[in-house]
């Protein structure tokens, strides 16, 4: 089967976590995944420190809900915004579990199959760097290692994947390690050293 078909089988069948309450604002992401050398990969943004959350930080494109817009629309059109790629070009497979964000933040991912050919175009004030990272990256147990912090008030695990010279935590790392484990794929984690 092939990732698009595996993916949109996968979410037309999860049971989505939907958070409900105990959040002040409204975000959606876009995971984007495109086929490079026949392999499955994900846009990811590098963060500028211009931004007003999350500086320096790599992140699936999305932002806040505009209005009355759909988080759906608000993923696509932040999409477009941050990185260039207009809506045409992205098919969206499916909605993936609610968040809640260490800014009390409820952030709802889409996922979308971008079609090849396409051209990215980093928002300056917003994106330093736009990377293409494979999913087998995230698939590797050796790039994944996790800390305990204290987020609302509760001790959790926070994931770190390496890639290169980046470090791809936080939110952004949860979601991609729990949309993996629901795809199928294994990714132990190595606690960290005391």
């Amino acid at each position: 089967m092939d990732v698009r078909r595996q993916i949109r089988s996968t979410l037309a069948t999860l049971q989505a976590r939907a958070i409900v309450s105990g959040y002040d604002r409204e975000a959606a992401v876009l995971m984007p995944v495109f086929e490079k050398d026949r392999e499955p990969h994900f846009l990811l943004t590098l963060r500028t420190e211009e931004v007003e959350t999350h500086k320096g930080q790599i992140s699936f494109p999305g932002g806040m809900r505009d209005g009355e817009e759909s988080l759906e629309v608000t993923a696509l059109r932040e999409t477009r915004e941050e990185i260039g790629i207009d809506e045409a070009r992205i098919e969206i497979l499916g909605r993936f579990h609610d968040y809640l964000a260490s800014t009390d933040y409820r952030v709802v991912p889409f996922v979308g199959y971008v079609r090849s050919p396409f051209r990215v175009v980093p928002q300056p004030t917003e994106v330093a760097e736009v990377l293409m990272v494979p999913f087998s990256i995230f698939l590797d147990p050796a790039r994944l290692r996790s800390e305990k912090m204290m987020r609302r008030g509760a001790l959790i695990d926070v994931y770190f994947y390496s890639y290169n010279s980046y470090q791809i935590w936080g939110l952004t790392a949860r979601i991609i390690k729990d949309f993996l484990a629901e795809l199928g794929g294994q990714s132990p984690v190595s606690p960290a050293s005391p």
